[in-house]
């Protein structure tokens, strides 16, 4: 890549008032980034930034670009002609941010899956630009040992959803889906299914939760405790429609209880 130019764009959003940190994640941080991968760029607002101040960078270095989305969050993305790269900027508000870090890691709130993605994105940040330090000491907030109240909230809470809930559990939902012939909730359920599923898996191995991406191979390759056949029952999972969902469901859990 061509650092000069990125440098160029970084120094453009460090000049305007709102910004009080900038870092980069994803693969580029974890040094992973392949010839097709964007860079993931977040911006730590003290308020919401002006679209039109926004266009006044994106424009003249960009062909093809959209700003002021609001799909996934505020956010820009955009082509960097000469960079040949994508951008994508998420812009996150200070006061969010470290009310979310202090509800998981203080307050050990749990959440229905991947409750501590915003943590391994942080943790994982490379920073560009912090004033005062202020992110940079988040990192240091959350870099001590695995908070035990924490992990005994994910597994309790994110083990109740699997199956034991009394009344619409995701294998409550997904047996009904399944008498219905639904094929699209058996999916859905099954997506909640396994983010709970994974959740708990990484509360258990007291690791962060590291997001959508490549969550078998992670675990694989992360994870000192996993349940038996974990990959295997995942593959078999999947593969719908399956006379034998719900019994593999059975099985995943009986094989994740045995782990706890």
């Amino acid at each position: 890549m061509d650092n000069e130019n990125f440098d160029k764009i970084i120094e453009q959003y460090k000049s305007l008032d709102e910004v009080k940190a900038i870092a980069i994640g994803g693969s580029s941080s974890a040094k992973t980034a392949d010839s097709v991968s964007d860079i993931d760029v977040y911006i730590f607002c003290t308020k919401n930034i002006p679209v039109e101040k926004r266009n006044k960078i994106v424009k003249p270095i960009s062909s093809k670009y959209e700003t002021g989305c609001e799909y996934f969050g505020s956010g820009d993305e955009y082509f960097v002609d000469n960079l040949n790269k994508q951008l994508d900027i998420m812009f996150w508000n200070i006061n969010w941010f470290e009310n979310t870090v202090e509800n998981i890691w203080v307050k050990h709130y749990p959440s229905n899956g991947y409750t501590t993605c915003f943590l391994y994105t942080l943790q994982n940040f490379e920073i560009l630009y912090d004033t005062n330090n202020w992110l940079k000491n988040l990192q240091n907030k959350i870099n001590t040992t695995y908070p035990q109240k924490l992990k005994a909230n994910i597994i309790k809470r994110n083990l109740m959803l699997l199956k034991d809930k009394p009344f619409a559990s995701y294998y409550e939902q997904i047996e009904k889906a399944i008498a219905r012939n639904d094929m699209v909730s058996i999916n859905h359920r099954i997506s909640a299914f396994l983010a709970s599923y994974f959740d708990i898996i990484f509360a258990q191995n007291e690791l962060l939760h590291p997001g959508e991406k490549r969550l078998i191979q992670f675990a694989k390759t992360n994870c000192k405790i996993l349940p038996k056949n974990f990959e295997k029952n995942i593959n078999d999972l999947l593969v719908q429609p399956n006379p034998e969902t719900l019994n593999i469901l059975n099985v995943m859990v009986k094989n994740l209880k045995n782990i706890l």
